[in-house]
């Protein structure tokens, strides 16, 4: 799987998620969505957990700055995953 195939499964996601649309590029940040908070952050991790069947260690899903980095650390849990 690569990070436009992580997307076009994130953009589900989100969809289900967020109340207004939310389109995904890899370079989307957090900053740029009023409606993504801390709280939305959490709701977003728990369902790509569940989603992918991967587990994130503590802090790596904060060190990332974007869209397409956050949809490159799924990549790498699920190859890990696989491994």
């Amino acid at each position: 799987m690569n990070q436009a195939q992580v997307i076009d499964r994130l953009q589900k996601i989100f969809d289900e998620l967020f109340l207004d649309p939310v389109v995904l590029t890899p370079a989307l940040t957090a900053r740029e969505v009023e409606e993504w908070d801390s709280l939305l952050q959490i709701s977003i991790v728990v369902a790509v957990e569940g989603h992918f069947g991967i587990r994130f260690n503590m802090g790596e899903v904060e060190a990332t700055q974007n869209v397409g980095q956050f949809a490159d650390l799924i990549v790498k849990r699920i190859a890990e995953k696989s491994a």
